[in-house]
């Protein structure tokens, strides 16, 4: 591979003599000035710059700067005088040179420098284009994470409506604790997944009602499955946790694991309170309670179900919290609010 090299320099011995030097190993472009050096650079991808400092027009640190973005991986080496101090501590401090050489240079010295500037592009080019292809592996990742969250939603959907509207609900309440708990964006937009999957592992894949023992055995394997699926997924991990552990209780009396306190992690604590606020404020089977009051009922339960803190941050929050009726428009919003997933599972609802 034959390496761009461009030579820039007002003085016409000066641009001959570094052509001379290097045209038996590069393919050299020469220019006598900053706007004449500007258009080569437009269309050929260059290598490696040699450009004076001091030129009529435009200095070459003004050069530089100015085909920094052009050629980001472009590698810049500035001639200068004795005298240009002040203009190598700018070129220096910008980080745009990657060497110097002052007038009168040595050729044997200045060639082996040009040949490390050479090996210093080929490790930025290809350094780059890893960069690049784990970009597109990540997008790839996120585009398929995001999908597997939305195919889990749409099958709480179909399994059944009420509990998917609960989900919603869940979620935005939820979503809302955590703020008041002052939970960074990323780590509420993980628990927010997890708000809206938590109903997955009994959603009505079975009738309500006692199950025999084979049915039993099904319940548990569709919630397996459904867990194991999220685990498989780095970026869905947490989200299962926070899942597997909302039937935690907070003074270990729990399940699965018996887990207490710190050992839950927060996400799942909200959810679990979240959880029990809206089926306190849409119960199924008795009367609907206010905010006021369902907050004292959790409040009887803090310290033992639920974790004080998130308790004392429910009740922090307005009333107007339970005016989240869950209609279709409503949902459409919150799922079009699945806008991305990062390698944190940064999921963005809607804040509606």
């Amino acid at each position: 591979m034959t390496y761009k090299l461009l030579i820039v320099d007002d003085e016409l011995a000066n641009l001959r003599l570094l052509e001379r030097l290097f045209s038996t190993e590069y393919e050299c472009f020469t220019a006598s000035s900053g706007p004449a050096a500007i258009k080569v650079l437009e269309q050929h991808d260059v290598a490696i710059i040699i450009t004076d400092q001091r030129m009529p027009g435009m200095s070459g640190i003004e050069l530089l700067k100015a085909t920094s973005t052009l050629r980001p991986h472009m590698v810049r080496i500035l001639l200068t005088g004795y005298t240009d101090v002040e203009a190598l501590v700018e070129t220096i401090n910008c980080g745009l040179v990657y060497m110097y050489f002052t007038k009168p240079w040595n050729n044997g010295e200045l060639k082996m420098k040009v040949s490390r500037a050479r090996d210093h592009y080929e490790s930025n080019r290809k350094r780059s284009s890893l960069m690049l292809a784990n970009e597109r592996l990540s997008q790839k990742l996120q585009s398929f994470t995001l999908g597997l969250v939305k195919s889990l939603v749409d099958m709480l959907r179909s399994r059944n409506e009420e509990d998917y509207n609960h989900a919603l609900r869940v979620c935005k309440h939820a979503s809302a604790i955590a703020r008041g708990l002052e939970m960074s964006e990323d780590r509420i937009n993980e628990m927010a997944t997890a708000a809206l999957l938590h109903d997955l592992n009994r959603s009505g894949s079975l009738p309500v009602r006692q199950h025999t023992a084979a049915e039993s055995k099904v319940q548990i394997s569709h919630e397996d499955c459904e867990l194991a699926l999220l685990e498989s997924i780095p970026e869905l991990a947490n989200v299962a946790d926070m899942i597997r552990m909302q039937h935690e209780n907070f003074d270990g009396s729990g399940h699965p694991m018996g887990f207490g306190q710190e050992q839950i992690p927060l996400g799942a604590r909200i959810i679990r309170v979240a959880d029990e606020y809206d089926l306190l404020l849409r119960p199924r089977d008795s009367a609907p309670l206010q905010h006021q009051e369902i907050v004292k009922v959790l409040s009887q339960g803090s310290g033992k179900q639920f974790d004080p803190k998130v308790v004392n941050a429910l009740s922090q929050l307005a009333p107007g919290i339970n005016n989240s009726s869950s209609t279709a428009v409503e949902a459409e919003a919150i799922l079009a609010g699945l806008n991305g997933i990062t390698a944190a599972t940064q999921i963005h609802l809607s804040r509606t």
